[in-house]
């Protein structure tokens, strides 16, 4: 869908004998949220007259507080394949006002916003094309996931080893209905673990397309008794998930980060937006990986990035620069992993890349080298720093960079650090099955 009126949705919810329609919107730690309504309800909610109960939402704000307004975004209103062919159902993504009318500081989605403005004002547009990977495992007798996998198949095996094709040749087709430009489709490195690439577009679009793309995949996988886990490290011992960012600022119709001169083909702009990254990729991480699980992915040895330094080729850095030249000239942070929230991850990418520009930042010199290979001293010498190894390290991180907070907005940044502090207390109280294997016999 694209540029529609009210109207235009008015038609097309009668015409499309439309019985539902969910009010989608994403809380502070990226879990999709809705409001169903009927028909009935449409015209109340194309004026805005929407509400919800904001005290009820993680991270939104205080019961003393707590009506919200949802906004509909008309361009995201969708059909959900999925459901019945009769009295369909359709989706609106909403923004969330406050009842004075104003955008809600709590709402991830103005946080993204407000970065596409002030990239805007420096006569940019931001485009992303991520590339989510996700696991399907069986699930038991009464539907609960488990950890055996789908199939034993490797990196872009076929039927019969690959036995999610049948799974995924669905959610491709889903997804292309709901205008989806799916690029590629293939089995990832790790048993049971896929990947479904989506063409770029920008940032808002595609960080909206992220939470859809996530609800199809789980949708479509429990159809086919089945469940999909974005986990970023669900299976001790193999590859995690990762959500590679390719990323790319336009002028215009012109690809900011090409410049045919320069013996890489990259602009003086797309080297300042590196070295802004990597001014503040220890600070933006927890946000990019939020979870507790998320440091189990950033270890060496199962090609996720551990180390800060980019490379025009060389896979073993933060950041890489792909092959295309031109128009397609881009960069890709493989940190990231599919747990974050999109708007705030893509927000806060975005942000430290501009003030590499503001700032006129330098990156240090490519790294050719395999990073993984390399000895402490050698990184040391090379001045390659290392992403947080924790959740704990990277809030800390986090607190040290006030790019970060100035971005976030002090609603969202304060709500955030102090529940993944108390995410990460639980977790470190908490007595694992690691350490009755090794200890509880031994000592």
């Amino acid at each position: 869908m694209g540029l529609l009126s009210k109207n235009d949705i008015v038609s097309l919810v009668k015409d499309d004998d439309v019985g539902f329609i969910r009010l989608q919107f994403t809380d502070l730690f990226g879990q999709m949220k809705n409001v169903a309504i009927t028909p009935g309800q449409l015209q109340k909610c194309l004026d805005n007259q929407c509400m919800i109960d904001g005290s009820s939402i993680e991270g939104f704000v205080r019961i003393e507080e707590s009506d919200m307004y949802l906004h509909p975004d008309l361009d995201s209103f969708n059909l959900l394949p999925w459901r019945p062919q009769q009295s369909k159902v359709a989706r609106f993504i909403c923004d969330v006002f406050t009842p004075d009318g104003k955008p809600f500081e709590g709402s991830p989605r103005y946080v993204l916003k407000k970065q596409l403005e002030r990239a805007a004002k420096m006569g940019y547009t931001f485009n992303v094309g991520p590339e989510l990977e996700f696991f399907l495992f069986h699930t038991d007798g009464e539907g609960n996931p488990t950890l055996e996998t789908h199939d034993n198949a490797g990196y872009f095996d076929l039927g019969p080893t690959d036995m999610g094709e049948n799974a995924r040749r669905e959610m491709v087709l889903t997804l292309e209905q709901m205008g989806f430009e799916i690029e590629a489709s293939h089995h990832e490195v790790a048993p049971g673990q896929h990947e479904i690439d989506f063409r770029f577009d920008d940032a808002l679009k595609t960080a909206d397309r992220v939470m859809t793309f996530k609800l199809a995949i789980k949708t479509i996988a429990q159809r086919h008794g089945l469940h999909a886990s974005f986990m970023a490290k669900p299976v001790t011992g193999v590859n995690g998930s990762g959500m590679h960012t390719n990323m790319s600022l336009m002028k215009g119709t012109e690809n900011a980060f090409y410049d045919e001169s320069d013996p890489l083909g990259l602009s003086k702009a797309a080297r300042q937006f590196v070295a802004g990254i990597l001014a503040h990729g220890r600070g933006l991480t927890a946000i990019t990986n939020p979870t507790v699980n998320s440091y189990k992915r950033l270890v060496p040895g199962y090609e996720a990035p551990v180390y800060m330094a980019w490379s025009p080729a060389n896979r073993s850095p933060l950041i890489r620069v792909p092959a295309a030249r031109g128009k397609s000239t881009r960069l890709e942070l493989r940190s990231p992993d599919p747990m974050c929230n999109p708007y705030l991850a893509f927000a806060v990418i975005l942000a430290a890349g501009l003030d590499g520009i503001e700032k006129g930042l330098t990156p240090p010199a490519s790294t050719e080298m395999n990073i993984f290979k390399m000895t402490e001293e050698e990184r040391a010498k090379r001045g390659i720093g290392s992403l947080p190894g924790s959740l704990e390290e990277a809030l800390a991180c986090m607190k040290e960079d006030p790019l970060i907070r100035e971005t976030l907005g002090e609603h969202i940044y304060s709500r955030f650090i102090e529940a993944k502090e108390n995410e990460w207390n639980e977790y470190r109280s908490r007595v694992t099955p690691w350490e009755l294997d090794a200890y509880l016999t031994k000592y």
